[in-house]
């Protein structure tokens, strides 16, 4: 069973395009739109990503711009929840908490609407990329201070490299792919 999950994960990842030296040299940036063009890989991803969390109660998945936009709503709608945006700064039109956090070189914002989330309900956090968890970690800060109970953090690809998995302690953190280089 082990063998067969690490050769269905070597498909998926055959199907992220790599390009060396993006956004600036010595990056390497892993781009997913290769794999949500393919039907059968964009249907493996969130079956898979589904299956983590099948049988655990998940009131609403709250999907991080940008592509958390992608795999939120698909993971709200087979696990029979439903879905909430969390944007950057001024994308929402009612009124908003929010939070600051640090990023590499500055500090950057999310935003989520007041009434997004209710006290109590369980809440799934998705992203497309779990890097140094920065954004994860505000993200869950945001859902807190609503009074949502994080119930997961679901990734389709991480960078288990950055450690970002440090930034959310006692979360559970499921990633798909990771890469170590």
């Amino acid at each position: 069973m082990t063998a067969l999950k690490g050769e269905m994960m070597d498909e998926l990842k055959k199907l992220i395009r790599e390009i060396p030296d993006y956004p600036k040299p010595g990056i390497l940036f892993y781009d997913i739109t290769t794999l949500l063009k393919d039907p059968k890989g964009f249907h493996s991803m969130v079956d898979k990503l589904c299956a983590h969390y099948d049988g655990r109660e998940v009131d609403v998945v709250a999907g991080i711009e940008a592509r958390g936009f992608i795999f939120g709503p698909a993971l709200a709608y087979r696990l029979g929840a439903g879905f909430v945006p969390i944007r950057k700064p001024k994308k929402l039109p009612s009124k908003c908490a929010s939070v600051t956090y640090q990023l590499e070189y500055g500090t950057d914002q999310l935003d989520i609407h007041e009434d997004a989330v209710k006290p109590g309900q369980h809440v799934l956090v998705c992203d497309d990329l779990l890097a140094t968890g920065g954004t994860a970690a505000a993200a869950v800060k945001l859902i807190r201070q609503l009074g949502g109970e994080v119930v997961g953090a679901a990734f389709a690809v991480e960078l288990s490299f950055l450690n970002g998995r440090a930034k959310l302690p006692g979360i559970d953190v499921f990633s798909l792919l990771k890469y170590d280089k």
